[in-house]
């Protein structure tokens, strides 16, 4: 086996993607080498229609370069509805040749309008009402003739729709066409259903819902947003073995009728009857002759966009934990997850019973399940028998935020419920995980799945705010400040390029951002909230180098900022219109969301910092003109700021917490300015006794400015408390996915409040950022981004964190930052992937005593630069994987100190033999003091033994307790 091989080839970040609408989509690659410090030097791509590359589409040729993401395909014009193959091979720094990878694919969809020959349809109104609430089902039969080659369905609706062939459900996909904004841009979805088909006579058969398009949405109750009636546009493009060609399209000849689907919410749930289902509606020979018509609906074509984002899915079960009876009586089943999705169950009853799910997110102080924080949200599935020996069901167009059910009319119930015969099915957005992370610390361990947990159950085809209330809804301000976790968690450049499609579609043309996207709410424009326009692109650029984003986001990044630039009458200043500020800060006035900061200071800020990455964005496009603009306006945004905000003395005017980390984080201020205002919020930590007061606006960016700053022990400290208000308080008191509200549980088991109190709410989640960059130490060099140029800089510190680790598959493939102090020894771990390097940062260490798998640095393959820096030991490395270590040099330091007054203390024999009693060889001081602090130390001196007298016991006590705190303080 070659040891030069390439993997996970993928094509607009997808693994084999059936259905793309891209004239010249992007292809990138990783590479897999047995040596170290392995590089890249050239490549060849290949590309044909058959996948026996012997008549070619495009070849590249023998191609020198080093990159190996986002190849654009430069071949002849693709073609619609097509099958393309390709394989590639690369030579490196080594003088090899990898053999040719397997071969990957990619499909394309329909490029053109007109190509589309369908049209929407609709049930006759006449027959049946628009605004009925049971789900429409719709029907074609069709024949067909032997020798199909291929087959694909390219459908979409406004409202969701699930497609049935010939009895068989088409795909996995649920919740399509998902959420876009349909005024504007409608996805559709393609299958390959070459395998349903058969040469004689098929059926096809669809369902369709409200959903997003006409249902309930937000906390107003708005229906009908985009439009009044359910639709479907469906083309079956057929391709025979001799050639020739056949269209089944939606048109009025398809039939209608109403099911077992009675109501359907995505707020409220689902009732489905199981008597009204009519076997084998999808089937051909089904007697549909009491069926109504269907008629034309006038919507364009023009809006239709392929499916840009990954589907949403079931992507895992979970079984309950247990059955709880409530101190109501109520039946609970508790998921032992706060999960979003729903449940599965089976159940054996006569015709008619009606069941009753209800879903919730905690119990409340009593025990009791609690609906309060729904708000007007239902979250009720109720489904009826048809009376079979073993029936089986889940909802099909809604999905529930919760971790209890109350079940209702389960047979046998009283005398305890089976649970085997209910799972949870998790539903999100099917994303390939990318990130981990774990320490020493099972508290923080906990605190990492509640942010993943979190991130799936909101990224719902939208990076929603919750998943359990009436509301459901993509805030800006939510996903600006918990993006740069969320793309290290899970693999987010599709997910993000359609979000980020709909908030340009939804732009206003003043430039203005509405609060959520897609835009179904009243207001717009707040600072924080619309500057994801910005914040978004550019750290998916930053993520996967996806320069292509942002040259197609430009437009809209740069009307943001023109206008915040024109707001008021100072150019330079945002000091007018409504914003949220620093939402839910700690520092608020009794009974307001709104955070002590003054708006202007945050809005002065995010302005400065949107310029700021503008002005980046324009030098990653080569936009020269736009670069001096936006540096020019970016320094005369600070210097206002500085002038506004800053004290003749270099004090910030604003002393709350949240003030303080926006300035130090947008760089608004330099030199001894800064360092004062970074000392300045240390003192603000320390005197709420190593708490925070921050909200929405502060709280992401809180730790990094700390820990940036000089006080990353403080910035450890923070992360560990567990009192409120804290991100493990929420932990202690059992939660399992990130809080909105520090205390949406207090002390004493109460809540926060009803009104907005969601337990799966991601934005604190954004602390992941900080623990994988800064703890874990594994960061990139944004000069080169996509972690090209990789930064390893682990802050090892504080006694309570011993180890930490994570891991991030990037675009060239796996990163690894593990770490592990003992009193003795730093180890660190790193594992580099090919065609990338290293910057590593080994704290405290000298370049003499470090070895990596048992040789000195110096003689240690793919290791090109050392220096010894005030930080530790600043080496490049090449790929490949790497085990450092040293010895722990502060450890050490320690030890010595003490160990020098521990021998004049030991020099009394008595204390000595007492000592020796607990401790043996304690009396040989080096090394010993680990073992000493094993023992309380009252207890070692009042040995029933001790002949001390009373004085000197009292001075061995506070010489003792003194060690204790100084080793505890260094070791720090």
């Amino acid at each position: 086996m070659n040891s030069l091989n390439l993997y996970d080839l993928t094509c607009e970040y997808r693994k084999n993607p059936l259905g793309l609408d891209i004239n010249n989509p992007r292809l990138s690659w990783k590479i897999h080498s047995d040596r170290r410090g392995t590089t890249q030097l050239a490549y060849q791509l290949q590309v044909c229609l058959n996948g026996d590359f012997e008549e070619l589409q495009w070849d590249t040729g023998f191609t020198e370069s080093e990159q190996s993401l986002h190849i654009v395909y430069e071949g002849p014009e693709l073609k619609s509805g097509t099958r393309y193959y390709y394989r590639i091979k690369v030579w490196d720094n080594f003088g090899r040749q990898s053999d040719w990878s397997e071969t990957a694919w990619w499909e394309t969809a329909l490029f053109e309008t007109s190509e589309w020959k369908a049209e929407w349809i609709s049930p006759n109104p006449r027959d049946i009402d628009p605004a009925s609430e049971p789900a429409f089902l719709l029907r074609k039969e069709f024949n067909l003739k032997d020798g199909i080659e291929s087959a694909r369905i390219y459908a979409t609706g406004v409202g969701l729709y699930e497609l049935h062939l010939n009895g068989e459900r088409v795909g996995e996909d649920l919740l399509s066409p998902g959420w876009t904004s349909y005024s504007k841009r409608i996805q559709y979805q393609t299958y390959d259903v070459t395998s349903l088909l058969t040469g004689k006579t098929n059926a096809i058969g669809a369902m369709l819902a409200d959903g997003w398009y006409k249902g309930e949405l937000s906390w107003d109750c708005k229906r009908n947003i985009y439009g009044e009636k359910r639709g479907i546009l469906l083309q079956l493009n057929i391709r025979y073995m001799d050639g020739t060609e056949e269209v089944i399209v939606t048109d009025q000849t398809w039939k209608a009728s109403t099911g077992p689907i009675l109501y359907s919410e995505l707020y409220h749930g689902e009732t489905y009857d199981a008597r009204l289902e009519q076997r084998g509606w999808s089937k051909p020979g089904f007697n549909d002759s009491k069926w109504k018509g269907c008629v034309i609906l006038d919507l364009p074509l023009k809006n239709l966009v392929a499916q840009e984002n990954n589907a949403t899915r079931v992507t895992e079960t979970i079984k309950p934990q247990a059955v709880l009876i409530t101190p109501a009586g109520d039946t609970v089943i508790d998921m032992g997850q706060n999960m979003v999705g729903r449940i599965r169950f089976t159940v054996n009853a006569p015709a008619g019973t009606k069941i009753t799910l209800t879903h919730a997110e905690v119990l409340d102080k009593d025990g009791n399940i609690y609906f309060g924080n729904l708000r007007a949200a239902k979250q009720t599935v109720e489904y009826i028998t048809k009376g079979e020996e073993m029936e089986s069901y889940a909802p099909v167009f809604t999905f529930q935020g919760f971790r209890y059910v109350k079940i209702e009319g389960y047979p046998g119930q009283e005398n305890g419920l089976e649970l085997d015969h209910f799972v949870g099915e998790v539903i999100y957005t099917d994303m390939v995980q990318t990130g981990d992370f774990e320490t020493s610390n099972p508290l923080v361990n906990q605190l990492q799945q509640n942010i993943k947990w979190g991130q799936r159950g909101n990224f719902v085809d939208v990076p929603t705010d919750c998943p359990q209330r009436d509301e459901r809804l993509g805030w800006t301000g939510d996903a600006q400040v918990f993006i740069r976790t969320a793309l290290f968690n899970y693999q987010g450049g599709p997910f993000f390029t359609k979000w980020l499609r709909d908030l340009k579609a939804d732009q206003l043309p003043s430039g203005g951002v509405p609060f959520v996207i897609p835009n179904v709410v009243d207001g717009d424009s707040s600072a924080a909230w619309g500057d994801a326009a910005v914040i978004c692109p550019w750290t998916v650029y930053l993520a996967y180098g996806d320069s292509r984003l942002l040259e197609e986001q430009y437009p809209s990044m740069q009307a943001w900022v023109e206008y915040i630039r024109a707001q008021g009458e100072n150019e330079f200043a945002w000091n007018t219109g409504f914003h949220f500020g620093d939402w839910l800060g700690l520092d608020s006035k009794e009974d307001s969301y709104f955070g002590a900061t003054p708006d202007e200071l945050i809005a002065t800020a995010f302005y400065a910092y949107s310029t700021r990455l503008l002005r980046d964005t324009a030098k990653v496009l080569n936009k020269m003109d736009d670069i001096k603009r936006y540096d020019e306006l970016f320094h005369r945004i600070k210097k206002y700021f500085k002038n506004e905000f800053i004290t003749p003395l270099g004090r910030l005017a604003v002393t709350t917490q949240t003030a303080h980390v926006l300035t130090l984080m947008f760089d608004l201020v330099d030199g001894k300015i800064r360092e004062r205002i970074a000392y300045d919020l240390n003192q603000l930590v320390l005197e709420n006794d190593y708490h925070l007061t921050t909200g929405f606006v502060g709280t992401p960016y809180l730790n990094l400015v700390l820990s940036n700053n000089g006080y990353h022990e403080t910035a450890v400290k923070l992360l560990l408390q567990d009192t409120y208000p804290s991100w493990l308080y929420s932990v202690s008191k059992g939660a399992t996915t990130i809080w909105e509200h520090w205390d949406g549980i207090k002390e004493d088991g109460s809540f926060w409040s009803d009104d907005m109190n969601s337990f799966n709410h991601y934005a604190y989640g954004a602390i992941g950022d900080w623990m994988y960059r800064v703890v874990a130490g594994l960061d990139m060099d944004e000069s080169e981004p996509a972690y090209k140029r990789i930064r390893i800089h682990p802050r090892i510190g504080g006694k309570e964190l011993t180890y930490a680790r994570t891991i991030h598959e990037s675009m060239y493939g796996r990163i690894v930052s593990s770490w592990n102090i003992t009193h003795e020894e730093v180890t660190l771990e790193v594992e580099i992937p090919v065609n990338t390097t290293a910057q590593v940062i080994l704290p405290f260490a000298k370049k003499g005593d470090i070895k990596e798998n048992g040789l000195g640095i110096t003689k240690a393959e793919g290791i090109f630069d050392i220096n010894q820096t005030e930080k530790g030991v600043s080496l490049v490395v090449g790929s490949g994987h790497y085990r450092f270590y040293y010895r722990n040099e502060r450890g050490f330091k320690t030890i010595y100190s003490v160990n020098t007054k521990l021998i004049d203390l030991l020099a009394h024999k008595e204390t000595t033999r007492i000592l020796e009693t607990y401790i043996p060889g304690i009396s040989n001081p080096h090394g010993q003091l680990a073992r000493l602090k094993a023992e309380p130390i009252q207890k070692l001196v009042y040995h029933p033994m001790s002949k001390l007298t009373e004085d000197r016991l009292n001075t061995l006590i506070e010489d003792l307790n003194a060690l204790e705190k100084e080793f505890d303080t260094v070791c720090q």
